[in-house]
């Protein structure tokens, strides 16, 4: 699935335009500055260095916020390895993006030896971008979660999936996909399926990432660096190298 690396890699912090004036700025305060976002698209310019770099130097309060993104909540049914693990990948995806997809299938089953050993943690968040049936397909994880089969549900879903469109997830399909995992009491994935609060908490995850600029999927935030698209497993390695490396 070469075709699909063709998405950017974004060198150095994100969260662009007002992210951290949004965050940082109290009443009285100035907002702090702003990110910078340096792009590569294939079919424009070859990626000869795919591994994004950092700057520490230039902004060392923007890196300190970055950082301090990640949740490591105990007991997050959509986080995968250990709170105190030493790197934490948040990522930001939409059930229906392909290059979503992509990533599920080809490259996270190959982070699984990081996750195990302690070095990663995944934190996922939901970006519904692609309108009600993204969200239906968030809800369904997320309820499928309640039951301790999120990333269970999300994997099946993906399979399920053609990696390319955006494919429709109505009831239906949320509800073949939970049976197919053994969500063992339905009623109460149908309930927490529709559950307003559900919906609520889809939305304002989706609404965080929109308001620290993040517009497309699939995002990952690494330390103070960020991998746009569904890039090879090389680069996530380079990444979560160099992440470490500034720790020792």
């Amino acid at each position: 699935m070469t075709g699909f690396y063709k998405v950017a890699v974004v060198v150095l912090s994100i969260i662009v335009v007002g992210l951290l004036a949004v965050v940082t700025q109290g009443p009285g305060q100035s907002a702090a500055p702003q990110a910078t976002v340096t792009v590569t698209v294939d079919g424009e310019a070859p990626l000869q260095d795919p591994a994004p770099t950092s700057d520490e130097s230039v902004n060392p309060e923007q890196d300190a916020f970055l950082t301090s993104l990640p949740r490591r909540e105990d007991g997050d049914p959509l986080a995968k390895g250990r709170v105190d693990a030493q790197i934490v990948m948040t990522e930001w995806a939409d059930y229906r993006c392909p290059f979503c997809s992509v990533f599920a299938e080809d490259t996270l089953p190959l982070l699984q030896p990081l996750i195990d050993d302690g070095t990663l943690r995944i934190e996922f968040r939901d970006l519904a971008i692609f309108g009600d049936d993204s969200i239906n397909a968030a809800a369904g994880a997320r309820a499928a979660g309640e039951q301790g089969l999120y990333w269970e549900f999300a994997g099946a879903l993906y399979a399920s999936l053609p990696n390319q469109g955006h494919p429709p997830v109505g009831d239906d399909v949320v509800g073949s996909i939970a049976t197919e995992v053994g969500v063992p009491d339905m009623q109460k994935f149908q309930a927490d399926y529709k559950n307003p609060a559900t919906r609520a908490a889809i939305d304002a995850d989706s609404s965080e990432a929109q308001g620290f600029g993040i517009s497309s999927t699939p995002t990952f935030l690494i330390g103070t660096q960020v991998i746009s698209g569904a890039q090879p497993l090389e680069v996530f390695e380079q990444v979560i190298a160099s992440e470490i490396a500034k720790q020792d």
